[in-house]
């Protein structure tokens, strides 16, 4: 028995009887526990042998095998031609180790000699209480084993009895739904090559109602950029699995004699409410040697201000608009290269375009880095026109079955970066670039899903996605100092194995603060807002055509990784409350991108509160969020949870969002909504709340809260 303890979480593993390890518990820390009191644990935990399919109870490991009893998804699936379809491994062996961060490792061996096959399970529980666990199988037979999936599961209660998971398209990512975690198998398959917008994300399961703040929850989040599986299963002996995995199509890996496969990483978090549980991930992603630690810079992108139309003169005039109020980075958007007028030709040629660029991209560069900003560059270099120099003269560096082309998606086809040739030309390309030009960020697309996706007449997108881990991480050996952003249409690509090579995600194509309000949200259920690229759009949104104040999108992209996506040559009297905001952005952001992001579970559906608090809880800021119209008239008490309940707050609105716009505003006002606010306690406020100023259906407020 091994009970692995940190961040206020067990691990309670069996490793007893020779099979593979069994967890069984995982959750609230269980305390400090002998060696005697795990054993009874064991006893404790196990069944009358009744109701199984097998004579005995079943032992249901964190690879379920059906030799075992399990009748649910297997762990692994393959053979050898329909033999060796089924597997019973025997553990010989297994290590206990703890990492200089403080990451607890099982390491497990087992074979199974009849199947021919080893395996290799590791199980870590970082400092922070995150559960990461992953697979290696090795062939040892002389001929061929295909691999159809590795699945690997953590087991939940009979308590969580409710299911979170995220849907989504272009445009919406993460969009949440709900249902019952009843008997059966809730699986979301995800076969678009890429991370996908209909991912699941995290899939949560918790105890009945929980929200943000209560309930017990237990989140499951496969990190793999590819296509993969995550599921939800329960059945008459079995209390609950969360599992994941990569989803393998048929003949895609194919170990001959000592070869092996790594499965990717599936990583656990439990906590009480959504906060606790997304709080886990942040805290561990903010530890890491790479997590970006310099403050995340102001950042213009030309794309929704200039699109496809570049000129020099007027590039630089959205550069010196953008040094006025304050940007730091300046992104060149696509366009810039080859034949590349609009999105039909070009993509591929990564060469600068001398029609449009006579003198290269050094005009510009010299100019942006000259106001005292970073300049940054688009590229999609995992995509091809077919109209592009690159396809003509390669048509075999196209990903495909051999008998035709994918159906076209935006006019482009797939790269096969496996392909040593096409790998290399990309490489090359990119590194000259870089080489060349001060260029300080790559905002780095990916804008179709993989349809069709053959490499050398099998299935390519297991290696398409290991070529781009490369590709990038070769990239970043040379180009040290370079940030990347993962975008893929938007919030396509966004896992925690991309994120090990990124220095943010662009969350949405779509910058519409009311939607924005949603997609952010749950994007913070995995990653810290530091990470997320959110922009300050102009006044009409271009992917809903909404029109909102600008106090509303501004104060939408302050919780982020503050960005504009506008042509701000034609923002002329809001150039200085845009400039305020940014202003604001920049005195705020050390805490922002720092602090828990605390969310308020508010029974009123017209509006939200989020917010971030210090890590030594001394200071915070809420964002107060109508998004409708509320049936109360005023809107009545909203709570302010995340501060240390034994604390008194100064709490105050917080310029520039201070200003309300509402019914019978300014004329009527807030008693506590003043300079000198009110002074109450953490409990206090998260219990009892605060009167919420009445607002306008689609606006915000700021509100913060500084420890006295």
């Amino acid at each position: 028995m091994l009970h692995l303890r940190a961040g206020g979480v067990s691990v309670v593993v069996d490793l007893g009887g020779g099979t593979l390890p069994q967890v069984l518990h995982w959750g609230a820390d269980l305390g400090d526990l002998d060696a005697a009191v795990l054993a009874d644990l064991r006893t404790a935990s196990r069944p009358m042998p009744i109701g199984f399919p097998v004579d005995g109870e079943v032992v249901t490991a964190v690879l379920p095998e059906q030799s075992a009893g399990h009748l649910g998804t297997p762990g692994l699936t393959g053979s050898r031609d329909g033999r060796d379809f089924s597997t019973a491994f025997l553990v010989t062996g297994h290590d206990v180790g703890r990492s200089d961060d403080g990451t607890q490792r099982l390491t497990v061996q087992a074979v199974d000699d009849a199947a021919g096959l080893a395996l290799e399970l590791v199980l870590e529980l970082t400092a922070q209480g995150l559960v990461r666990q992953r697979g290696t199988l090795t062939n040892t037979a002389h001929d061929t084993y295909a691999v159809d999936g590795l699945l690997l599961t953590l087991p939940v209660p009979a308590a969580a009895t409710e299911l979170l998971d995220f849907s989504g398209r272009w445009a919406r990512e993460r969009s949440p739904q709900r249902t019952a975690f009843t008997h059966g198998t809730r699986l979301r398959d995800n076969r678009r090559g890429r991370t996908g917008y209909d991912t699941a994300f995290v899939l949560v399961a918790g105890t009945p109602s929980f929200g943000h703040r209560s309930g017990q929850v237990w989140g499951v989040h496969t990190a793999w950029s590819g296509n993969h599986r995550t599921l939800a299963e329960r059945s008459h002996y079995q209390p609950g699995l969360l599992g994941g995995g990569e989803l393998l199509s048929p003949g895609e890996v194919r170990l001959a004699t000592g070869e092996s496969y790594t499965s990717p990483w599936v990583y656990g978090s439990w906590g009480v409410g959504l906060d606790a549980l997304a709080g886990r991930f942040h805290r561990w992603l903010r530890a890491r040697p790479q997590h970006p630690r310099t403050p995340r810079p102001v950042t213009l992108n030309t794309w929704e201000a200039v699109y496809f139309h570049h000129d020099l003169a007027r590039l630089t005039e959205l550069a010196d608009a953008a040094a006025a109020i304050g940007a730091e980075r300046y992104v060149l958007d696509d366009g810039w290269f080859g034949s590349r007028r609009d999105d039909t030709r070009g993509l591929g040629d990564w060469y600068v375009s001398a029609d449009v660029w006579p003198d290269g991209l050094h005009p510009l560069v010299e100019h942006v880095t000259g106001l005292g900003m970073q300049f940054g560059l688009w590229v999609e270099p995992e995509m091809v026109n077919p109209d592009s120099d690159l396809a003509r003269a390669h048509p075999d560096w196209i990903l495909r079955v051999p008998s035709r082309l994918p159906r076209p998606a935006r006019h482009q086809q797939v790269l096969d970066l496996a392909h040593p040739g096409a790998y290399a030309h990309i490489l090359e390309r990119l590194d000259a670039l870089l080489s060349e030009y001060a260029i300080g960020y790559l905002k780095w697309d990916h804008n179709r899903d993989l349809v069709d996706a053959g490499h050398g007449g099998v299935a390519g997108v297991h290696g398409q996605t290991l070529a781009v881990y490369r590709l990038l991480d070769e990239l970043r050996s040379r180009h040290p100092g370079v940030e990347i952003e993962s975008c893929s249409s938007g919030g396509g690509r966004v896992d925690l194995e991309i994120l090990q090579r990124t220095d943010r995600i662009w969350g949405s194509d779509c910058i519409d603060a009311l939607e924005r309000q949603q997609t952010q949200r749950w994007t913070n259920l995995l990653v810290p807002l530091e990470l997320v690229g959110s922009h300050v759009g102009s006044g009409t949104a271009h992917s809903t055509g909404r029109r909102h104040a600008l106090s509303f999108r501004a104060g939408t992209a302050l919780f982020g990784h503050l960005g504009i996506e506008w042509d701000l040559r034609e923002a002329d009297a809001q150039r200085a409350e845009l400039a305020a905001w940014v202003a604001a952005y920049k005195d705020l952001r050390g805490l922002l991108h720092t602090g828990t992001s605390v969310h308020a579970d508010v029974a009123d559906p017209s509006h939200h509160v989020h917010g971030v608090v210090a890590p030594d809880g001394w200071d915070a800021l809420f964002a107060v969020v109508a998004t409708a119209t509320s049936e109360a008239f005023p809107t009545g008490r909203l709570t302010f949870p995340g501060l240390d309940p034994d604390a008194t707050y100064h709490v105050r609105p917080q310029p520039p969002g201070d200003v309300v716009e509402g019914v019978g505003s300014p004329g009527l006002s807030l008693p506590w909504w003043t300079a000198q606010g009110v002074r109450l306690t953490g409990r206090v406020l998260a219990e009892v709340g605060l009167q919420a100023p009445v607002l306008f259906p689609e606006h915000l407020v700021l509100v913060r809260a500084t420890r006295v």
